[in-house]
């Protein structure tokens, strides 16, 4: 796919900049042991992102806030949905069964990690994945992009690896359709049922950084 003129034009320079600084910004408020601190440190790496987003004064159709059209919608859920069906027929076949009460307040909790899950795919694709563009081009910035989500995971190893490979998935379908709206309705429905069908006790509620050893 082509690259978008905006993104030829935006200095590779800046947006590696960008890149390092939001980073370290997030893995500070990963990794800080007080929770005020980690507070802080989230709300200073949301402010930076939305001063390099003016910044960079782009348009819609970069930050993948246009309205995503049909190709790109069946696809992204219908691979979500095999992905899915997948998870959950492999852990009945191990054995597993859906715990009841889990499920309900998963399901009473959705909502939110529904807009959680944009806020997420905002800052992997209309962020990250933009500035990785930049810097080495759209095909490569798939895998730098999902390698950058993969380690703010880090060191909950089975969400880490679920990151890569949904990372993969995910900004390449952005590449591709250039839309973050269907992105966060897989990203919910699939992080929902890592938490449903995956051991609580190798997933430690889904946390990562500090808040995983912590657990």
């Amino acid at each position: 796919m082509e690259r978008l003129p905006e993104v030829r034009a935006h200095s590779s320079l800046f947006a590696s900049v960008q890149l390092c600084v939001v980073y370290v910004l997030i893995e500070c408020a990963l990794w800080s042991s007080r929770s005020a601190l980690r507070n802080r440190w989230a709300l200073l790496a949301a402010l930076t992102v939305v001063a390099f987003v003016l910044v960079d004064r782009p348009s819609f159709r970069r930050l993948g806030l246009d309205l995503p059209g049909a190709r790109g919608v069946i696809t992204v859920l219908a691979v979500s949905a095999a992905a899915i069906i997948f998870l959950i027929g492999s852990m009945l076949r191990l054995g597993g069964q859906i715990d009841s009460s889990a499920a309900l307040s998963n399901l009473h909790g959705s909502s939110g990690y529904v807009i959680w899950a944009l806020i997420q795919e905002f800052l992997l694709q209309s962020f990250f994945f933009t500035r990785c563009e930049d810097v080495f081009g759209s095909s490569t910035a798939v895998w730098a992009a999902a390698t950058l989500f993969a380690l703010a995971h880090i060191p909950n190893l089975l969400l880490t690896t679920f990151a890569f490979v949904g990372g993969l998935f995910f900004c390449e379908m952005f590449r591709r359709y250039r839309s973050i709206y269907p992105l966060a309705i897989a990203h919910a429905a699939l992080g929902l049922t890592v938490a449903l069908t995956m051991p609580d006790s190798l997933m430690h509620h889904m946390r990562a950084g500090i808040g995983y050893l912590r657990y």
